[in-house]
């Protein structure tokens, strides 16, 4: 049985643990908001940019002559998987959830004969993936020094995967990253972006109305289509910027609720320890008062 001294150290050590925890939940709230107006306005923007794509794709006349990033190689021997997590932890759920999608993509293309890069966006993305696609991570990146995330960060990623791209590295490129729904819950994507692909079923592409575009459409897709693959990792770090707080918030104050409920069993096992250790002691007071 643990002594009372020890009793009062675990106290002391689960109220600190406490104050941390509801400061860290504290300061996500704080944190959410923003992140969570941020991902939110960048929804119709990145959804519109798909949709006008998706639109000048039906009136392609010559799909042969389109732009390799909407129509892609025509292949499909090789993945290239963009692993988007956060780079600290203590958000419950949020980086295994994002990983595990991950790895059920991966492995169905590993059985499928299928060859698979992967970059890893994020430090725990990289700690959690390299434990079983060591040889296929080809690249990590990390904004853990940067207090938001900006487009020019979304831009260097999206750089490297166009490069790749008109190398011929790979034949069919996709994100995964959290969309935010709300504090306690966060829904992992898998959203393929070379070459383009309607994810979204309740988009509906009109046929029905006749456009003019100047210049012509493949010219359009030529500028259109790096910046649509820009604005959809933007629209993925935004995300997990706001799923990453959310989580974090909801899983600080689960722990903080943790802290109080043992808090109050080991007070109590306090307690009946000094209990007995006083009524032991009376005990034998009582016991030597009556031997004289």
């Amino acid at each position: 049985m643990p002594s009372l001294k020890d009793l009062r150290n675990r106290i002391s050590s689960v109220k600190s643990t406490k104050k941390i925890t509801s400061a860290m939940k504290m300061v996500a709230a704080a944190k959410l908001k923003k992140a969570q107006d941020s991902a939110e306005r960048s929804r119709p923007y990145s959804e519109k940019m798909q949709n006008i794509i998706l639109n000048l794709t039906k009136s392609i006349s010559d799909p042969e002559n389109a732009p390799k990033l909407l129509v892609g190689t025509g292949n499909d021997k090789t993945y290239l998987c963009v692993v988007m997590t956060a780079d600290k932890g203590l958000c419950g759920g949020f980086n295994s959830n994002i990983c595990k999608k991950s790895k059920e993509y991966i492995n169905n293309l590993l059985k499928d004969n299928r060859e698979v890069k992967i970059i890893t966006v994020g430090s725990k993305s990289f700690d959690q993936m390299k434990r079983n696609y060591g040889n296929c991570i080809i690249e990590k990146l990390t904004f853990k020094n940067q207090r938001e995330i900006k487009v020019t960060d979304a831009q260097k990623i999206s750089n490297k995967i166009i490069s790749m791209f008109h190398k011929n590295e790979f034949d069919v490129c996709t994100i995964f990253y959290s969309k935010f729904k709300s504090v306690i819950s966060q829904e992992p994507i898998v959203q393929q972006i070379i070459p383009v692909k309607n994810v979204n079923n309740n988009d509906r592409i009109t046929n029905d109305q006749n456009y003019e575009y100047e210049p012509d459409q493949e010219e359009i897709l030529d500028s259109l289509l790096p910046k649509n693959i820009t604005t959809q990792i933007f629209k993925g770090l935004l995300e997990n910027a706001a799923s990453e707080q959310g989580a974090r918030m909801s899983a600080m104050d689960n722990a903080t609720r943790n802290a109080g409920d043992l808090i109050d069993k080991l007070t109590i096992n306090y307690n009946r320890s000094r209990q007995a250790v006083i009524t032991k002691e009376l005990i034998e007071i009582i016991s030597g008062a009556e031997t004289l």
